[in-house]
């Protein structure tokens, strides 16, 4: 298919353009195929709009006589509108951004199309690969090993190639766990605690039924995690209802009587499902303008938005608290083991490991706890909070954590080394982006697609000195130790950055932002002179210190030549010359000659003066 097919008009002509905290800009609107680009007629201000078609969520079309107007929400959570003279014009426009923007094939998006202006020194598709993730682990421990099970995606479609599961649990036992649990999402490691070698697992729900069916081979694995004498943690991210339901359809959870070394905690986190109609309500109320207080905060409580923020960011601290406090290994799972169980062993870890609060660690994160671990960002991430097309799979999942992951950075400000910047920029590039990243459910869809070879992976740009800079964190210093957030509500707070970015004017916040970077850079300048001077201070002191030592006990004057004998100026009695060596020495610029010996064993300076 041709781009072409689809543009029905690709230029406009005195179109104007309305954008979030800007006026109105007469210009120049273009469409291509992955771009609709406006620029303005303004030389001097060279304003120019590039945005993807990607990542347009809805189009709106208006009209008055003889002008058009289309309102294009995105989703970024941005409104643009734009005023095309001429209705035909107009609704050729429109429908033609409605079709770019909705394109059946992957192989037809952007990143497919993308090729980078710079030089790419990393490549980031092979720098998070599970073998290397295995060699940090196989460092602290022995007990664990790669498996090549999935190698041809038979056994679970949704998992990678390569998983890390107990060394005593081989492959034939592998594939029939896999057959007892949903969709074949098998337990495999998700974190181990080198502190007290504790570890923290995921999978999907067991298929018990009503029947009450087992696994021994199950049990076998999950048992394989346990120090002697030690108990378990289940922790299914379903209320004890919702488990129940499942039961009844075949799936369920795990039963006490196979299980006794094991026990299960239900924590209510809502499905994929409910998140959706959360987030627009919520960009609903950031969107209103015209309500008072009251009916703001009524709003912003009946998204449920931060009350979705508590339940995960509980569940989490829970898992946490059970590895590092209790002792105990933890095993997380809900229904299909792709959603909230990824969102509470992230957020585990990220209060767990301080190697997860720094950039690259973070990134790896990600890597491993939702791209390897099957999170459907092609589904979930499908359209944002104004679409008109209401899809079941369609959530805020990945929005949800990183949302979560900025609540517990607004609490520990220097413990992360990547800052707000850092999260907005994944959360715009897991929904239009021009990597490939973030395209595909898992990895077994991303295989077929051939990512890793026809497109650019969204860490070879973001890992580029020229980028890092602007998503560093400048209040971060290496904090080793475990952090507990605060769940109270009083702690936890609108994501301002996000939800009310294009709503409110951020010129002084930015303008906060720049000034604290330059006295955080003007405070390191002085602290570097100042240990400097220290450095120079403690010199001099050594220095004063060993002349002080040394007893002066004469003072002779020779000529120039020097002399075999010298003629005693002054002397104490109880003084007799000894054999002497002697050195030119330079002291406050004045040449001398400076002989020592001992006298009486007591170190003995005399001076002679040139």
């Amino acid at each position: 298919m041709e781009f072409a097919e689809l543009i029905k008009t690709p230029r406009a002509d005195n179109a104007v353009l309305h954008g979030p905290r800007c006026p109105a800009v007469r210009g120049t609107l273009c469409l291509t195929g992955h771009h609709l680009i406006f620029s303005s007629r303004r030389r001097e201000r060279g304003e120019e709009l590039w945005l993807l078609h990607a990542n347009i969520d809805c189009v709106e079309k208006r009209f008055a006589g003889s002008l058009g107007t289309i309102v294009i929400k995105c989703k970024d959570l941005r409104i643009i509108q734009l005023d095309i003279p001429g209705m035909e014009e107009c609704l050729n426009i429109a429908s033609s951004i409605e079709a770019l923007s909705t394109l059946d094939s992957v192989t037809l998006m952007y990143p497919f199309f993308y090729r980078p202006m710079f030089e790419v020194v990393e490549d980031g598709w092979r720098s998070y690969l599970p073998e290397q993730e295995f060699e940090l682990l196989s460092s602290v421990t022995d007990e664990w090993r790669l498996s090549c099970v999935n190698k041809e995606f038979s056994v679970c479609p949704s998992y990678p190639p390569v998983v890390t599961v107990p060394k005593s649990i081989d492959d034939e036992a592998l594939r029939k766990v896999a057959l007892f649990r949903y969709c074949g999402r098998f337990p495999v490691l998700s974190y181990y605690h080198k502190k007290n070698g504790m570890v923290m697992m995921r999978s999907s729900q067991p298929l018990t039924g009503t029947n009450g069916r087992r696994c021994k081979e199950d049990e076998k694995l999950i048992n394989a995690t346990l120090r002697p004498g030690k108990r378990g943690y289940i922790i299914d991210t379903r209320s004890l209802n919702v488990a129940q339901q499942a039961r009844a359809k075949g799936g369920g959870f795990e039963q006490e009587v196979y299980y006794p070394q094991w026990r299960r905690i239900h924590k209510c986190i809502e499905r994929f499902n409910i998140l959706q109609e959360s987030l627009i309500k919520l960009v609903e109320a950031c969107n209103d303008q015209s309500h008072n207080m009251d009916r703001w905060l009524s709003k912003l409580e009946a998204s449920n938005w931060l009350t979705h923020i508590k339940e995960i960011l509980t569940a989490a601290c829970l898992a946490a608290q059970c590895i590092d406090r209790e002792g105990a290994s933890v095993l997380v799972h809900g229904t299909e083991g792709t959603d909230s169980t990824l969102q509470v062993t992230s957020l585990a870890q990220i209060i767990l490991d301080p190697r997860c609060r720094t950039i690259r660690g973070f990134e790896a994160l990600v890597v491993r706890e939702w791209l390897q671990a099957g999170h459907p960002f092609q589904l979930r991430c499908a359209q944002s909070a104004y679409s008109n097309t209401k899809q079941k799979w369609e959530a805020p999942v990945f929005l949800l954590f990183l949302d979560c992951v900025w609540q517990i950075l607004r609490q520990f400000p220097c413990s992360f080394e990547f800052n707000e910047q850092f999260l907005i920029m994944l959360f715009e590039h897991a929904y239009a982006s021009q990597f490939g990243t973030f395209l595909g459910n898992n990895e077994n869809e991303r295989s077929k697609l051939k990512l890793q070879q026809k497109t650019m992976s969204l860490w070879s740009w973001v890992n580029r000195s020229e980028e890092l800079g602007k998503f560093k964190n400048p209040l971060f210093e290496a904090n080793s130790l475990v952090i507990w957030p605060s769940v109270a509500p009083q702690s936890l707070q609108l994501w301002e950055g996000v939800f009310l970015r294009w709503n409110r004017p951020s010129k002084f916040l930015d303008e906060a932002q720049e000034e604290m970077l330059n006295i955080i850079n003007y405070n390191r300048e002085l602290q570097a002179k100042v240990n400097a001077l220290r450095r120079q201070l403690a010199e001099l002191e050594t220095d004063d210190r060993m002349q002080e030592n040394l007893a002066i006990t004469g003072l002779f004057s020779v000529p120039p030549i020097f002399p075999k004998q010298w003629k005693k100026t002054r002397r104490r009695s109880h003084h007799r010359a000894l054999s002497v060596t002697a050195r030119r020495w330079t002291l406050l610029g004045c040449s001398r000659l400076l002989l020592l010996h001992k006298c009486r064993d007591k170190p003995v300076v005399f001076v002679f003066q040139s």
